[in-house]
């Protein structure tokens, strides 16, 4: 176990991360309120992933992850870089090229009905969610446009609302001071929405990414063993090097077995975390949509009210 000092320096260097120094991320360039929506965005996701690390049977053992929790320093992070992220596409492409091969071409068959059906659901999966993803991307930019179109608006009233020496002065600024509270309500509709949809669609189309990776690993160590046993035939039939194809075979048995012991773990895991996650989220999202909806009602109510009662 790790102590808590641990893991809030691991928050900090999360944190650090996000708000690289080149980026000139500080509080003055932002309203505290958009800062500490970010911030609380980080950590957030962060915390959900480094729980996850820390509950792993094998990872949580991991001496890297000791030292990320209990380094007293900070750590020099980076993104990647062109030729980093050229070589993972070029990585992609060729794991697609071979997994069409093995499927289409060698015209290999699951042997597991456990498999081939989260292969099947894996794949529906990941292209809904994505189309998810951006929908509620779409969904979380309207409001925080809605939310800037309501500053010119504040601003126009207020102008009015100093030049005015009538009656209409006071209904100027009122008004003004309503579209800068609903301009506050929709800053924090998008945050919400942005922290508790946004964010975990795509912390789990992620994870459906690694799942159908996992899969594909599998499914190149059974391509391997069968063509390790055929190799075995062919050495048994011409009575040539059969020990070393036996202990290739062993070796490729082995190896398959123990990624689908592995794999039927961590995607039953999967599927039982990707259920509370997403139960929890939007239930805490309802809750807050429904909280700021009845702000707002308020709001305009006591506005109306306010501005019916003007002499």
């Amino acid at each position: 176990q790790w102590g808590q000092t641990g893991f809030v320096k691991a928050l900090r260097i999360v944190h650090l991360y996000r708000c690289p120094a080149h980026s000139r991320c500080y509080i003055n360039d932002f309203s505290l309120r958009e800062y500490l929506a970010i911030f609380k965005k980080t950590v957030a996701m962060h915390e959900v992933f480094l729980q996850r690390l820390a509950a792993h049977p094998t990872l949580r053992r991991d001496h890297n992850l000791y030292v990320f929790l209990e380094y007293s320093q900070d750590l020099s992070v980076r993104g990647k870089n062109k030729k980093e992220l050229f070589g993972g596409f070029i990585r992609n492409i060729v794991k697609s090229a071979d997994e069409a091969l093995i499927t289409g071409v060698s015209g290999l068959k699951e042997v597991d009905e456990f498999f081939e059906h989260e292969r099947t659901f894996l794949l529906e999966y990941h292209a809904r969610i994505r189309e998810a993803c951006l929908r509620a991307d779409r969904v979380m930019r309207s409001h925080k446009c809605l939310a800037e179109d309501y500053i010119p608006i504040s601003v126009a009233l207020s102008s009015l609302g100093t030049q005015e020496v009538n009656q209409l002065k006071t209904s100027f600024l009122k008004l003004a001071e309503l579209f800068e509270r609903l301009r506050k309500l929709e800053g924090r509709v998008a945050s919400d929405e942005d922290l508790k949809l946004s964010d975990m669609l795509h912390y789990y189309m992620r994870d459906a990414q690694a799942a159908k990776d996992l899969l594909y690993r599998r499914l190149r160590a059974l391509a391997d063993y069968e063509n390790a046993n055929k190799a075995l035939d062919k050495a048994r039939m011409r009575n040539r090097e059969v020990r070393s194809a036996e202990t290739h075979q062993q070796l490729c048995c082995r190896r398959f077995e123990r990624l689908s012991d592995s794999a039927k773990q961590e995607l039953t895991d999967f599927k039982a975390r990707r259920g509370s996650a997403f139960r929890k989220n939007l239930i805490e999202l309802a809750e807050l949509e429904l909280k700021h909806a009845k702000a707002s009602t308020l709001l305009l109510r006591n506005t109306l009210i306010a501005l019916k009662g003007e002499p």
